[in-house]
């Protein structure tokens, strides 16, 4: 923690789902298109273990720390369905409890609820540099669960952001504080990810010498918390600003790919297990019943492979049910687990491959017998 004045703190609110609720009122819900000053300060406030109504006496301190917020990610917005009330009643305008007509029972509440999803952001607050290190050190170590917002959104990432870990210079300045940290990808080598060649800021405007006055372009939002319970808010101003979108390190390494299970056909006790299975099925293919001249075994799964194949894992097939089999897994692209043709479910898939494996296979063979002037 610095011991100049003030400090800044980098929070990264990024989760599958969030949703910053500003002027939302009765059966529709929907949330900003960033992070409040209300529910940053209430996920503050629950990680130091505040109830709503002990932080009350907190948020005037809290509201001191000046807020930026740079969108690395917008998202999409979602909505979903809620039902509010059950149990308890929903009061009338009259302030009657709301009763069903069929069954009498306490009435629920239908609302639809808007979240942000899969997005992320940057949060820089900025302040007395012995509260930020207790917003720190509460961060760290929360007494209760955080949330993005409601609380059926949990973050995906550490809220104490990587360039805070590192430690940043400080700026009097809320924007190049913002600037001063990198935008980081998901993915190494992947430019999909990123937004734009700038990133939008959200900048908590105060006065001061140098601007006494509020710039024209200022907004209004209603999220500064003066109390939780009963919810009370007053207006702050914000500005909006751009910085630029420089790539950084990123946020998680590109995955390989599995490789694709294969079967080692030169290896003694595979190919004595295949023997087995062959004779157990006596030197019949078990889909079409033909001997046929080139009887091979199809594997039905590879979590044995290689070398510790059983004859349970293996099909005895003939060359065209095996060749059609085979067809039908590629283009399912499956894994680990194969077609078993025994299985009634697959019976028509690998009668149809097999006709057009015949009819293809047909056509080939006269084009082989066809004389030069036939061909042209």
């Amino acid at each position: 923690m610095s011991t100049s004045h003030s400090d800044t703190i980098y929070l990264r609110l990024e989760g599958p789902l969030q949703a910053w609720g500003d002027n939302s009122k009765f059966i529709i819900r929907r949330t900003a298109e960033a992070p409040t000053k209300s529910g940053v300060l209430g996920l503050i406030c629950c990680a130091m273990g505040l109830s709503r109504q002990a932080a009350r006496e907190r948020l005037p301190e809290l509201n001191r720390l000046r807020m930026g917020v740079r969108i690395d990610r917008p998202g999409q917005r979602w909505w979903d369905y809620h039902t509010v009330g059950a149990k308890y009643g929903v009061l009338s305008a009259e302030g009657k409890i709301k009763a069903t007509a069929s069954t009498g029972e306490h009435e629920m509440l239908v609302s639809r609820r808007e979240y942000l999803c899969d997005a992320s952001f940057l949060v820089a607050l900025q302040g007395d540099a012995q509260l930020v290190g207790e917003v720190r050190k509460a961060l760290e170590k929360p007494v209760w669960p955080v949330f993005l917002g409601r609380k059926s959104c949990p973050p995906s990432a550490p809220l104490i952001d990587a360039a805070d870990r590192r430690g940043q210079p400080i700026h009097d300045d809320l924007l190049a504080a913002l600037q001063a940290v990198p935008w980081r990808p998901r993915l190494e080598q992947v430019d999909g990810d990123r937004p734009s060649d700038s990133l939008t800021c959200i900048i908590e405007w105060r006065a001061s010498k140098l601007e006494p006055s509020a710039p024209a372009e200022a907004e209004v939002w209603y999220d500064a918390p003066v109390s939780f319970d009963p919810p009370v808010h007053q207006a702050r101003l914000v500005v909006r600003a751009t910085v630029p979108a420089t790539p950084g390190d990123a946020t998680q390494r590109p995955t390989p790919p599995l490789p694709r299970p294969r079967a080692d056909y030169t290896d003694s006790q595979y190919r004595a297990v295949r023997e087995r299975r062959i004779k157990a099925d006596n030197h019949l293919c078990v889909f079409c019943k033909s001997p046929g001249p080139r009887m091979t075994t199809q594997h039905i799964t590879y979590r044995h492979s290689p070398g510790g194949e059983t004859v349970n894992d293996l099909r005895s097939l003939c060359g065209l049910c095996h060749d059609a089999v085979t067809m039908i897994e590629y283009g399912l692209n499956m894994g680990l687990d194969r077609i078993d043709p025994q299985e009634p479910r697959w019976r028509q898939r690998i009668i149809d491959k097999r006709a057009e494996i015949i009819r293809f296979r047909s056509l080939e063979t006269r084009r082989r017998f066809l004389s030069a002037e036939e061909v042209q």
